[in-house]
């Protein structure tokens, strides 16, 4: 019955609640901009690599290598896109 709980999950949720709450406290702290911005970085993106691990299981499966090649060239795409736009409608070069 032990392996038939789904004990990973439950964890992954947990903590998914935790960084959510660590979230929410910047609010309710009322910290400084810079402050509540690192932190909100840290924990959406630490949110976003558990979700990825433990909720859509991306690394259980046989074939790891191209999911997580996928994944990190997602991320390089949306980076170049993110700072692509801040380097022209922001930052002003063109």
């Amino acid at each position: 019955m032990k392996e038939l709980f789904p004990r990973k999950q439950v964890m992954g949720f947990i903590f998914s609640l935790v960084l959510t709450a660590v979230a929410l406290a910047v609010y309710f702290f009322e910290m400084s901009f810079a402050a509540g911005m690192t932190i909100l970085l840290v924990t959406a993106f630490t949110q976003a690599g558990l979700q990825l691990a433990f909720f859509m299981h991306a690394g259980e499966t046989e074939d790891k290598k191209p999911i997580y090649t996928n994944i990190y060239y997602g991320v390089i795409l949306a980076l170049l896109t993110v700072f692509g736009t801040l380097l022209v409608m922001v930052w002003g070069y063109v």
